[in-house]
């Protein structure tokens, strides 16, 4: 845990008791602070009463006596309108922070030499596997390197701070939405297309707080910004025109004369202005698809940043596991092979992966977002057929209809056991099953792992009743 003492003998009004809100309460008590914490959910209240924190009624409360808000990423701060607490808060001059500016505040109250670096990750898509990705690479070099954030385990769960440890992160829009003072080393933006909209007002908000991840940086920091969509160019652009901190563009859709890049699987570093280095990224076999080729040059130039040379860094690119839920090999059965894609939660993420497996078997459905998959129309001929699931089931099949054919399976176990069935039977030489839902998953599911789960789980039943008819 790191305690957060800025508020030490002070008064915190704490909204929302999920994973983040209990970790920042208890941080914040560890810190010395009167931690007032309250959830409209009872059966929340309780978990967190049961964890040990002290329940207060906050709506009932002086809100004049507290110094600050803290405010869990899932409640709304200003849009579609801002949360009842966050009105309170906001008519007494309460400021409202998150778990991140609570991090930034306990990193900003360390001497400037014991404070650790951090490296913050955004993005629509590919920033969980691009986190991970540079978390592997600095702990393979050696690095005192710890992963966190909106991936895995919250900020303040994290160990405590030193002055060589490095702090990977990923940022939310919601987290970004919330911070004032984090100031990342580097910060990386690697892509953006919509998605929660609804929670920044629109295209221009959520874009804007996606670039908070800049704020605060200096001429020692670096931006990592991919440039492969026109907003993320302009973002670009505009960060070296202002030069106050140094730039690196990365990209897997084009050369670039001052960057990293890779095309065709070769990755080329003209950080310098000329070209360094250029290797192939085939023995990179956890990140398959242009997709992650940006990726891999985002990492790339992050870590260069950090001060690792080429081969440290291509090493561990090399060795990266993969990501579970991203394009995740579970195994074959047979001759088919099946990829978990589940936290493909959108068309946009859906889309690197049809791009990265053309001819597959797809199951696809769940929530869908606002968009559908109307966006995906250019990949719908290079899919064998479609298994539909979920809430969207009936929409997808009708945006599909007279274009790919599709098998309305309801169930994740249907849509497994008819993709297989199709796939052993197809003539196809090496088949994939492909999980990418382009949905969110609460329909029928908690969380997007907890449905990637469900699909390793009915796979490998698939498995154990092939191995059963050879044994019989």
């Amino acid at each position: 845990m790191i305690p957060v003492s800025v508020y030490k003998g002070k008064d915190i009004a704490l909204f929302g008791l999920g994973r983040t809100g209990i970790s920042a309460a208890k941080a914040l008590i560890a810190g010395g602070a009167r931690v007032h914490a309250w959830d409209d959910n009872e059966v929340s209240r309780e978990r967190a009463a049961a964890d040990g924190l002290t329940i207060s009624d906050i709506n009932k409360m002086d809100w004049q006596k507290f110094s600050a808000l803290v405010l869990s990423p899932g409640v709304p701060f200003r849009y579609p309108e801002p949360h009842r607490v966050v009105k309170m808060a906001q008519m007494v001059g309460v400021p409202v922070v998150g778990d991140m500016e609570l991090f930034a505040q306990a990193v900003a109250a360390l001497p400037a030499h014991a404070r650790p670096k951090i490296v913050g990750i955004t993005g629509t898509n590919g920033k969980s596997t691009t986190t991970a990705l540079i978390g592997h690479i600095l702990e393979r070099a050696g690095k005192d390197v710890r992963v966190g954030g909106n991936i895995g385990v919250g900020v303040l769960d994290l160990k405590p701070m030193t002055a060589n440890s490095i702090y990977v992160l990923e940022l939310s829009s919601y987290q970004l939405d919330l911070i004032d003072s984090l100031r990342c080393n580097v910060a990386v933006f690697l892509n953006v297309s919509p998605d929660h909209l609804d929670r920044h007002g629109g295209m221009a908000g959520y874009v804007a707080a996606k670039a908070r991840i800049f704020r605060n940086q200096t001429q020692m920091d670096t931006a990592v910004v991919g440039v492969d969509d026109m907003r993320t160019q302009i973002l670009c652009t505009r960060l070296a025109a202002e030069n106050t901190r140094r730039v690196c563009p990365v990209s897997a859709e084009m050369a670039l004369g001052r960057g990293v890049s890779v095309l065709d699987g070769v990755l080329s570093d003209s950080l310098s202005g000329h070209t360094d280095t250029t290797v192939s990224l085939a023995g990179a076999r956890a990140l398959p698809g242009q997709h992650n080729h940006q990726n891999a040059a985002a990492a790339y130039a992050a870590c260069q940043a950090l001060g690792l040379d080429a081969v440290e860094i291509l090493d561990g690119i090399n060795s990266f596991p993969g990501l579970a839920h991203r394009l995740e090999s579970v195994g074959s059965v047979g001759k088919v092979a099946f990829v978990n894609d589940s936290k493909a939660t959108n068309a946009q993420a859906a889309e690197q992966a049809l791009r990265a497996y053309p001819g597959a078997f797809w199951i696809a459905g769940g929530r869908a977002k606002d968009d559908g998959i109307d966006a995906l129309s250019p990949y719908f001929s290079s899919i064998h057929k479609a298994y539909l699931i979920g809430h969207a089931m009936a929409d997808f099949a009708n945006t599909l209809k007279g274009k790919v054919e599709t098998v309305n399976c309801e169930t994740l176990d249907v849509a497994v056991a008819a993709a297989y069935r199709d796939a052993r039977a197809s003539g196809v030489e090496n088949p994939v099953v492909l999980f990418s839902p382009a949905c969110a998953s609460f329909d029928q599911f908690k969380d997007f792992e907890a449905r990637g789960d469900a699909f390793k789980d009915h796979v490998h039943a698939l498995e154990l009743e092939q191995v059963s008819k050879v044994i019989a």
